[in-house]
């Protein structure tokens, strides 16, 4: 089968292709499914794949976003399809002719799932249960998930790379674990993303993530909350260099990868929100309070496919504090 981007600028154009005809393969896909596609990930995902020249649909429930986090991006090219990824019936529909399938649809948050693990096993492992048997039903190529370096757990191992022992410690990052055997064991291309911690603005933005919850609570005068003694690792990663890897991993082999900008301890992201906001800033050190795991992982496998993120720490803090001053 061969695929190809579609171009809006061109009409029966000679357009390169490649043709996959192996699992581990990817090719280059034209009419990419994008779950959760008006989340946080999706709405600067969805956007940048339209200027790519892919034909894109989504298929979110609306339930933990709104259409409206896709406003300005050609909503008339988006296909929309709103249903549940537990309803194989609205997933079916929404995965026919569909030649790749990017899965962000989930239940976020490691430190909130605690309180909710029936529902992230049944949103995240059987919602991919679900898109996963109905990629394959129709042929899809290739199938990109959204997993989590959370799956890694606590610990202060520096050499942490995508060989190396899993032990989550929350649903959520039971759930992603799980969620990656599942479509390893379906019959396409399967291209695990383990992201490290998003932060940044996108439309859809997420206020329960630590750089960004630094951010706004910088700007609005209140102290930064570090539990812990802020010395735990975590990876992080710029939204837009998230959105940047999920295209570019359209074209990856099947495989895990680790995607990340660097590892930072918490008490180095109050210092630089502190440091770009230009003010004094009072932290709050709350010793008691489990800090969440601690992980500090590598990202060699995603340099060799040649992907280099594009946004650094302080320049992603500046442009979110702009965004939330305008």
């Amino acid at each position: 089968m061969t695929f190809f981007r579609r171009s809006s600028s061109t009409t029966n154009a000679s357009l390169p292709t490649r043709t996959a005809s192996c699992r581990g393969c990817s090719p280059i896909s034209n009419t990419i499914l994008v779950t959760g596609g008006a989340g946080y990930v999706g709405s600067a995902l969805v956007p940048r794949l339209l200027a790519g020249g892919y034909d894109v649909r989504v298929l979110d429930d609306f339930s933990l976003s709104t259409p409206r986090n896709l406003m300005g991006s050609s909503l008339s090219d988006v296909d929309f399809h709103r249903g549940d990824i537990r309803k194989r019936d609205a997933v079916d529909v929404a995965m026919a002719d569909v030649d790749a399938v990017i899965h962000l649809a989930a239940v976020t948050g490691a430190a909130q799932s605690h309180g909710m693990r029936e529902r992230v096993e049944d949103i995240n492992v059987h919602g991919t249960e679900v898109v996963a048997d109905a990629a394959e039903a129709a042929g899809v190529e290739t199938f990109v998930l959204a997993s989590s370096c959370n799956v890694y757990g606590d610990t202060h191992d520096e050499e942490l790379d995508e060989e190396s022992t899993t032990a989550p410690g929350n649903p959520y990052a039971e759930s992603k674990l799980a969620c990656e055997d599942i479509v390893a064991a379906r019959d396409f291309t399967d291209v695990n993303l383990r992201l490290a911690t998003n932060f940044g603005y996108s439309p859809g933005v997420r206020f329960n993530l630590v750089v960004n919850s630094f951010v706004f609570r910088a700007l609005a005068g209140e102290p930064l909350t570090v539990y812990g003694d802020g010395t735990n690792w975590r990876p992080f990663l710029h939204v837009k260099d998230t959105a940047r890897a999920f295209e570019a991993a359209l074209d990856w082999p099947a495989g895990t990868y680790n995607v990340g900008l660097d590892n930072f301890r918490i008490d180095e992201i109050a210092d630089a929100v502190a440091d770009v906001a230009e003010r004094d800033i009072e932290t709050d050190y709350l010793a008691e309070r489990d800090p969440g795991p601690s992980y500090h992982v590598h990202f060699d496998r995603m340099h060799e496919r040649g992907f280099e993120p594009m946004h650094d720490l302080r320049e992603g803090i500046s442009a979110l504090a702009a965004q939330f001053q305008a």
